[in-house]
């Protein structure tokens, strides 16, 4: 059995389950994580009305999405609980980190925001870790976050129905991370296309359903290594550029 399934919590090692718990209808509170109230995403909630020249939602998360992309570098990091604006501070996170920073805003300015719990298989990030994607743990949970705007958009959808926008399709290497990607080339996790270049299904090993915010998914599900195994591992990790 490889070390990276031993250190993965006991109850993530069970067959694949689809499906999950009932609809959540999202919320625009703030969180542990999602510190929107912190005057450091309060600054940012500013900046991007200033580069969108609008107060509408889309365009003010789109700036916000840009000035994230820019100004907070892409790392491989296995903390989820790191608060939304530390994150921002020290510009540096995952995408998971990152879209949490998304999720802040988008909160800050009246849009409601829920995540969807993915169990992703390690393969999905061979592409972007030739050299150490087997050292990484055997499956990944995935807090996706979605945006009440017209209905729920997943954050790949936000800026544009599905397919891409400019380049080719997404392939999880080079400087583009999934959050770099939500800007230009909606993907989707469902095989609600038939086009092979934006479904991803073929990673997902678990659906565990909607929570009304990313502090839920992981208070419930855990995360994806036990608390001492992230102590050593995510310090480390997050020293590698995703």
């Amino acid at each position: 059995m490889a070390i990276t399934v031993l250190l993965t919590p006991w109850y993530r090692r069970d067959p694949a389950r689809v499906g999950g718990g009932p609809e959540q209808p999202g919320s625009v509170a703030a969180t542990p994580i999602l510190d929107h109230e912190s005057p450091g995403i309060a600054r940012l909630v500013a900046r991007a009305r200033d580069v969108a020249q609008s107060t509408e939602p889309v365009a003010v998360l789109e700036a916000a999405h840009l000035i994230i992309r820019d100004e907070v570098r892409a790392v491989y990091a296995l903390e989820e609980n790191t608060p939304a604006s530390r994150t921002l501070a020290r510009g540096f996170g995952s995408c998971s980190q990152r879209l949490a920073i998304l999720e802040s805003v988008a909160r800050a300015i009246g849009v409601a925001t829920r995540v969807r719990a993915l169990l992703i298989d390690r393969s999905f990030w061979y592409p972007r870790f030739p050299h150490v994607g087997r050292a990484l743990p055997d499956r990944i949970l995935l807090a996706w976050p979605e945006f009440g705007v017209e209905g729920w958009r997943p954050a790949s959808e936000l800026f544009g129905a599905i397919g891409c926008r400019g380049g080719g399709s997404f392939t999880n290497r080079g400087p583009e991370t999934l959050f770099e990607a939500a800007g230009r080339c909606a993907v989707n996790w469902d095989d609600r296309v038939n086009h092979n270049a934006y479904g991803l299904s073929q990673f997902v090993r678990a659906d565990y359903g909607y929570f009304a915010n990313r502090d839920d998914t992981f208070r419930q599900l855990g995360q994806t290594l036990c608390a001492p195994s992230r102590f050593v591992a995510d310090p480390v990790l997050r020293r590698i550029a995703a």
